[in-house]
């Protein structure tokens, strides 16, 4: 355990800590009592020195919301910078788990630590539960040595925040890296290249923002209506490597007509294994020349993330699309010694 000398467990609520009620599985505070019971029954269990917080009160993941990545990112900056934490294990539930993992990949840049995220397909005292596999697994990874940044935990396996996906409801290797691939550009010599207000000691404020896939049959008028509600920042699910239905002039023209208004548009693929290459077809090239920017390989929750991140320190379009086209911590360009 040499890697860390202080350890902050960060509970947020999720399955791993619930408890059963007449309605189903609710939050339950109070997770460190289980903790310690587990250690004192597992005496050869060995954590390093540790402190616990938790999020007041803990919730079901599925009802995370900016506010609430906005508070673990405090907390965690709190365990760095007021206890003198070297390393962050958040528990957390995994409706939202590939979500936060992300977001806060871009909220803690700069930060120097490793921010490990874990949680339970099933609840810690249900017995077969997943849970003290992954929440010891997690501190055993960090143990070995974590580099820095926020990554995933689960299933056995150590993953990175800003790549990961949920991919199954009902089995314990619910998470995994899939095969995008990744051509963005790395910003040089991070942190130092970054404006000021990316820095993870900058807060940041809520952003409206929403996620569209693109279907067969979407209309002008609903496209119109979604970026009519305020949104700052839109995430538009294309076809395959970048496409969509590029014979209709209205659904372009509402694309153009956002883009000078300030809303920023980024297209992904839909496509579990898939990249945005918006030069292959000309249905791809209608949308990048109404005003779409490619999101390359990232995955939704890298791009709703980054997007909250950009806009929500307060940066312009023009200034949020020069750093969506940045690769800030691994989510759109390929990894030392991994395949993209």
């Amino acid at each position: 355990m040499s890697t860390i000398n202080h350890l902050m467990v960060l509970y947020s609520g999720g399955t791993i800590g619930m408890q059963g009620s007449d309605r189903g599985l609710v939050p339950a505070a109070g997770f460190d009592a289980r903790l310690h019971e587990r250690l004192a029954a597992e005496p050869q269990r060995r954590m390093p020195p540790w402190r616990y917080r938790e999020l007041s009160p803990p919730i079901d993941s599925a009802n995370m919301n900016q506010q609430h990545w906005l508070a673990m990112r405090d907390a965690i900056v709190a365990a760095v910078e007021e206890d003198g934490c070297d390393a962050v294990l958040l528990l957390h539930g995994t409706d939202t788990l590939a979500y936060s993992a992300a977001a806060l990949g871009f909220l803690l840049l700069g930060l120097g630590v490793p921010v490990v995220l874990t949680g339970a397909m099933l609840p810690a005292d249900v017995p077969g539960s997943d849970a003290w596999d992954n929440l010891f697994g997690a501190v055993d990874a960090l143990a070995r040595g974590v580099a820095p940044g926020v990554h995933l935990y689960f299933g056995g396996r150590l993953l990175h925040g800003a790549r990961a996906t949920k991919l199954g409801s009902a089995t314990f290797g619910a998470f995994a890296e899939l095969p995008r691939q990744r051509h963005g550009e790395h910003a040089a010599a991070l942190p130092a290249a970054l404006p000021a207000a990316l820095d993870y000691r900058r807060i940041r404020q809520p952003v409206s923002l929403a996620v569209l896939p693109l279907f067969p049959g979407l209309q002008a008028a609903q496209l119109r209506a979604l970026l009519g509600s305020g949104v700052q920042g839109l995430v538009l699910e294309c076809y395959g490597s970048g496409t969509g239905p590029s014979d209709d002039a209205e659904l372009l023209e509402a694309l153009r007509e956002a883009r000078r208004c300030g809303t920023v548009l980024i297209g992904i693929s839909q496509c579990p294994h898939g990249h945005v290459a918006f030069g292959t077809y000309a249905a791809g090239n209608a949308l990048s020349e109404a005003g779409l920017l490619g999101g390359d390989g990232m995955t939704r929750e890298a791009a709703l993330g980054k997007l909250f991140a950009l806009l929500g320190a307060g940066l312009s379009a023009d200034e949020t699309e020069h750093w969506l086209r940045q690769d800030l911590c691994g989510e759109c360009a390929g990894l030392p010694g991994a395949s993209a």
